[in-house]
């Protein structure tokens, strides 16, 4: 049995010290990671200047705070005097001390109302330094670049928004309505205690709060890590579900409702278990401070109660010191709790202003100036471009677009089209060579004048989940209604959208998802006319549309460019053969050039994708009249 007893006790001690060095491991992995390396104080300053504008309701808010904490501790001297006065002596004839009792009803009532003229005056405050914050990085996301946007999860990114403009808040909160009430009620109460009390009583006082602040302050460290994984779990979790939702009709193609279900569940079990040790650890956390406070209310009271014994204090002087430490450990208590909040708020705020320390890829020089557009020429200068290093994408592209002429860019999936376009966004910056406007390089404007100057008609278009009007005025916010009906008949979705119970004030859904792919292009090309720029980009604007509903929209599209500068990228060769000039793009090089009839007659590669595309459609046309025979 002996023998037993001790290989059980190994086991434990085992299994302690393994729990122990996982955790000290766990906290050191989660402590050492850059990514997760925070300065609390740093970010604490970065509120200051949003605090600033409202530095006049915070200095009131602070008087209020004095004048109620003042009331409160004032509470324990009447109620000295009121038991001390009813405390009965002999030959003594009892006098109801009524005077001190209205003025501890009085003192009463002057802290509550100190306290709600606090929350009232701050309450700006709060929610003005929050929605200010939350303005700002909602700006800095869209000044971002597009490489940032295209990595981003949106989830996690707006779960990191949401959980970053809250912890403004809470931080406020907690400094104005805990931490620096609490810190003022400690120095008043120890500077009555030192005044009038022996000694003893101070130094209890300050031990205890010593030992529970930093009993607090190193465990409350210690467990941070979970919150932090919990953080990144419940990002995740919400990036899974985003991308779920967005993707629903994908899931049932594919019948994969379960599978997105596993993955979803898999990361809210990590984040359950993480939330567990949170809890586990943090239930020890409140009972080593409830301890420590016990404790420290104990020796207090004990030397109170020696004092009344010795005839040193009276009945009332116990009353007082018994009323000022439960008035001083109360909060106290909620301390603790406020201080794990605070480096919680801290961890999310931490993440926000990550977000903000985001420099964008693409951004304006200092000298940089508008583009003043007179023709609406382009040209591109030998531009080569690669996303990474390993993989170029252009190589020594060069061309020129004559103002008011339409060119066509077509080839293989793959070819480098489609950057070209991104490039004259400068949603990127070309590697090598340049591109002007009208002679200006686009590196030496401002990215807003750049863009106001360019339409596009981009191949996968996305609608905001609103009105179909609010989709095509979003174009040009200063635009009437009947000139958003002009756009919408030059796209030739006008009669459509009248055919709709709610016409134009029809919603669109999620990304567009009530509409067609047609019905789609077709709005982003009435919401491109309504914008009218100087220069016209269309990726693949008929890619969606029937031959009928294509012809049609062709021939608008050829009333708009007509005082336009305009590259068409072009997957059915039949759209772009009355372009001035045609560019056969092939593994990013540029292999051929000319007219539609010039490129035929070389035999190339434009030649093999025109009788390949010929063949396709009279197959097309074929098909159904064979069908029909067989029936």
């Amino acid at each position: 049995m002996r023998l037993r007893f001790c290989y059980l006790d190994d086991g434990i001690m085992h299994f302690f010290r393994n729990r122990c060095c996982l955790a000290v491991n766990h906290y050191i992995r989660y402590t050492t990671d850059p990514h997760r390396q925070r300065n609390d104080l740093r970010n604490l300053r970065r509120i200051t200047p949003f605090l600033w504008t409202f530095r006049g309701r915070v200095g009131l808010a602070l008087v209020a705070l004095v004048g109620s904490k003042m009331a409160v501790v004032a509470v324990p001297f009447l109620l000295k005097q009121i038991v001390d006065g009813l405390n009965i002596k002999a030959g003594v004839e009892l006098v109801l001390p009524l005077t001190l009792l209205l003025a501890y009803g009085g003192l009463r009532m002057a802290a509550s109302l100190f306290n709600e003229l606090r929350d009232a005056i701050f309450a700006r405050v709060r929610y003005g330094t929050m929605r200010k914050i939350s303005a700002r990085v909602f700006q800095h996301l869209h000044q971002l670049s597009l490489s940032f946007h295209l990595d981003r999860r949106t989830g996690g990114v707006t779960r990191d928004l949401e959980r970053g403009a809250a912890s403004v808040s809470s931080i406020l909160n907690y400094l104005v309505f805990n931490i620096l009430p609490t810190a003022a009620e400690f120095m008043l109460v120890a500077a009555i205690l030192l005044s009038k009390y022996q000694a003893r009583f101070a130094i209890a006082i300050f031990s205890t709060v010593i030992i529970y602040v930093i009993f607090t302050f190193m465990v409350t460290e210690w467990r941070m890590h979970f919150r932090h994984e919990m953080n990144e779990l419940d990002s995740s979790a919400s990036s899974k579900a985003v991308d779920g939702l967005l993707n629903y009709e994908t899931v049932k193609y594919f019948n994969n409702e379960d599978y997105e279900l596993r993955r979803y569940n898999q990361v809210l079990q990590d984040w359950e278990t993480a939330a567990v040790k949170s809890q586990t650890s943090m239930s020890m956390l409140n009972f080593g401070q409830g301890a420590i406070i016990a404790i420290g209310v104990m020796l207090i009271m004990v030397f109170a109660g020696q004092g009344v014994v010795a005839g040193h204090m009276s009945i009332g002087d116990l009353v007082m010191v018994n009323a000022l430490m439960l008035q001083l450990f109360i909060p106290l208590g909620f301390l603790g709790i406020v201080y794990r909040q605070l480096k919680y708020s801290m961890a999310d705020m931490d993440l926000m202003f990550k977000l903000l320390d985001r420099e964008p890829e693409i951004q304006d020089r200092l000298d940089a100036k508008e583009l003043v557009v007179a023709n609406g020429s382009m040209e591109l200068q030998s531009v080569n471009f690669s996303y990474q290093p390993e993989r170029q994408i252009l190589h020594d592209i060069s061309f020129k677009v004559a103002a008011g002429k339409k060119v066509a860019i077509v080839g293989p999936s793959g070819s480098g089209k489609s950057t070209i376009a991104r490039l004259l966004f400068r949603f990127y910056e070309v590697s090598n060579g340049s591109i002007l406007i009208d002679g200006q390089d686009v590196r030496n404007v401002t990215q807003q004048s750049l863009r106001q100057a360019i339409g596009i008609v981009p191949q996968d278009t996305v609608l905001f989940n609103d009105s179909i009007y609010y989709n095509i005025h979003y174009a040009n916010p200063t635009a009437s209604r009947d000139e958003v009906i002009l756009a919408a008949k030059m796209a030739h979705i006008h009669e459509f959208i009248e055919t709709l119970p709610q016409g134009y004030e029809t919603v669109v859904g999620e990304r567009g998802l009530k509409l067609s792919g047609g019905e789609k292009q077709r709005v982003a090309i009435a919401r491109v006319a309504l914008k009218n720029p100087r220069i016209l980009i269309f990726d693949e604007a008929t890619s969606s549309l029937d031959s009928h509903s294509e012809q049609a929209i062709l021939e608008s599209l050829r009333a708009v460019a007509e005082q336009h500068t305009t590259v068409v990228i072009a997957h059915r060769l039949s759209t772009i053969v009355d372009a001035d000039s045609i560019l056969v793009m092939d593994k990013g090089r540029i292999v051929e050039q000319g007219s539609h009839s010039q490129l035929l007659l070389q035999q190339g590669l434009y030649a093999n994708l025109w009788a390949l595309q010929q063949e396709e459609r009279q197959a097309q046309d074929v098909e159904p009249a064979t069908v029909n025979v067989s029936k």
